[in-house]
């Protein structure tokens, strides 16, 4: 599920902000001895030029890859691998990599298709009863939230989870990696994200700006990670959310300093992989224990749940799949879950209890791991 459809919008706040610095030259002049991972990378936009142009047939927006038109055909949405379109004949149509939607004739009975949000694969089911609200899973890595039957049964994180005893070379663990079928959210400049509120209190006019509709799966999303956001979360827990790359670079710098490296996940494949099996060729582990850690949240532009903790270790773990998928994969391991839900994702899957053993996870290829060096 993307939120493919704001994309005018954000295009046109794009227009506006040209002038600003770019997140990726912030990250260049804050830290300038840190590569950017994968994570980052992906989640840039990649826009160099914009155009804006009035004519008779409408308005439209043009930037290398993005084409944003509105004419006497109707409004179109053009960016790699997408196209969102609506004309003349009233009908919609999204077209994504992997993905057709098209007008529907007919209300679909039950629960809707499980979708993955997020190279996480958080899994989200819908209702067509009106009496029933739209439900989202939350985030298995926020640790306060219990699991749910549903993602016990369905949510591909639930092969993330595995003990710190098991983290040795030649060890095989069935894992799921899973990747998105269209294009992420990208990081806003700093300064046209500033612009946006983000906040449960604005929840009517952040929909309104980004025309969607209550009670879909979208709108709670939404509400989901600003929910969440506007938690207190643990006790003993450091935690931001940053709505820019800029935010998440200064609040990462001002817990760690700016001698930090950050990593994320890397899977070599195309497309998603399946539940397999993958055996450890090699664990290294990072050289301290305090880390920032940055979740990439389910959101119409990019956003970052991140929290400081002082318990953790962080490892690279290097990987190789029975079908010849190598990754190298960043794993987090809690040493101190006392203060977890009881019933929290990764008890429910380990069986073991809250301060009982470390607990890992490997992150997702969206994440984003800080550590000082």
């Amino acid at each position: 599920m993307e939120f493919v459809h704001i994309l005018t919008f954000l295009s046109l706040a794009m227009v506006a902000s040209y002038a600003a610095v770019t997140p990726e030259t912030y990250w260049k002049s804050a830290l300038p001895n840190t590569p950017m991972p994968k994570a980052v990378t992906d989640l840039l936009d990649k826009s160099t030029n914009v155009q804006v142009g009035i004519g008779k047939g409408g308005v439209s927006v043009h930037a290398p890859g993005v084409n944003v038109g509105v004419g006497s055909g109707g409004v179109s949405v053009h960016a790699p691998g997408t196209n969102v379109g609506v004309g003349k004949g009233g009908g919609v149509s999204v077209h994504a990599p992997g993905t057709n939607v098209g007008d529907v004739k007919a209300t679909p009975k039950g629960n809707c298709e499980k979708v993955d949000v997020g190279k996480g694969g958080v899994i989200v089911r819908c209702h067509n009863n009106k009496k029933k609200p739209v439900d989202v899973e939350v985030s298995p890595f926020s640790y306060k939230y219990a699991a749910t039957d549903d993602q016990l049964k369905d949510d591909p994180n639930v092969a993330l989870f595995f003990l710190e005893k098991d983290m040795h070379k030649g060890n095989a663990m069935n894992l799921h990696f899973t990747k998105t079928t269209s294009p992420s959210s990208t990081f806003l400049p700093r300064k046209v994200a500033d612009t946006i509120p983000f906040s449960s209190k604005k929840l009517p006019e952040l929909y309104t700006r980004f025309s969607i509709k209550p009670n879909t799966v979208e709108s709670e999303s939404m509400k989901k990670t600003i929910d969440e956001c506007e938690d207190k979360g643990m006790e003993g827990e450091k935690k931001y959310c940053a709505t820019s790359l800029e935010a998440m670079v200064d609040f990462s710098t001002s817990e760690l300093g700016k001698k930090v490296k950050a990593v994320s996940t890397e899977v070599n494949a195309r497309i998603s992989t399946p539940l397999q099996k993958y055996t450890i060729a090699e664990a290294k582990k990072l050289a301290s224990d305090v880390a920032v850690v940055c979740h990439k949240q389910n959101y119409p532009y990019a956003v970052f749940y991140c929290h400081k903790t002082i318990t953790t270790k962080a490892y690279v773990v290097s990987l190789l799949g029975i079908d010849g998928t190598k990754a190298k994969a960043v794993a987090v391991c809690h040493t101190d879950t006392v203060k977890w839900n009881p019933k929290h994702l990764a008890f429910m899957v380990l069986k073991v209890k809250p301060g009982a053993t470390p607990v890992c996870h490997f992150l997702p290829e969206d994440h984003v791991v800080w550590v000082p060096y």
